[in-house]
């Protein structure tokens, strides 16, 4: 078993969620080989999501999840198979989605499930992903007047 591309995997999808919810687009680019092959499955988009290359995921990313959006990601329990320099990988998440604007928070789940291929310049990156939703949910802010963001990293006037 090769422990350190295991490691270096983990690293990468980490890095992959920290870079997409910090809206740090070409450090997220660089997650991603540049034939990627995306596949997201979204219901809050009305359509599934398909991308074959780096500059269209991160053209999308950057224009829909803009500073107007918050996201958090959380991925874990990797399940990792390293062969040479290829490897397969599952992970569970969930995210959560606030749009201020129009007053809506989305939240939901599932297994990612990703290709990995170590690139000429010896860094692994994405070469494959999509993911099976469990769930996803739509919650309007309006029906809960309590609600209140008191902290955005995207907005000014909230941050301390």
């Amino acid at each position: 078993m090769d422990l350190i591309a295991i490691e270096e995997i983990k690293r990468l999808k980490y890095r992959y969620f920290r870079t997409l919810d910090l809206k740090m687009w070409d450090e997220f680019g660089d997650c991603l080989a540049e034939d990627v092959s995306a596949r997201y499955g979204t219901q809050a988009m009305d359509k599934p999501l398909h991308y074959d290359n780096r500059a269209d995921v991160v053209a999308f990313m950057s224009e829909n999840l803009g500073p107007g959006i918050v996201t958090i990601h959380i991925a874990n329990h990797p399940e990792i198979d390293v062969d040479g320099d290829t490897a397969t990988g599952s992970w569970a998440f969930e995210d959560t989605v606030i749009v201020p604007d129009f007053k809506m928070t989305i939240r939901g789940g599932g297994y990612y499930l990703d290709e990995y291929r170590r690139d000429a310049d010896g860094s692994w990156r994405i070469s494959a992903t999509k993911y099976e939703r469990i769930y996803e949910s739509m919650t309007s802010l309006e029906d809960t007047p309590s609600f209140k963001l008191i902290a955005n990293r995207w907005d000014p006037s909230l941050q301390h």
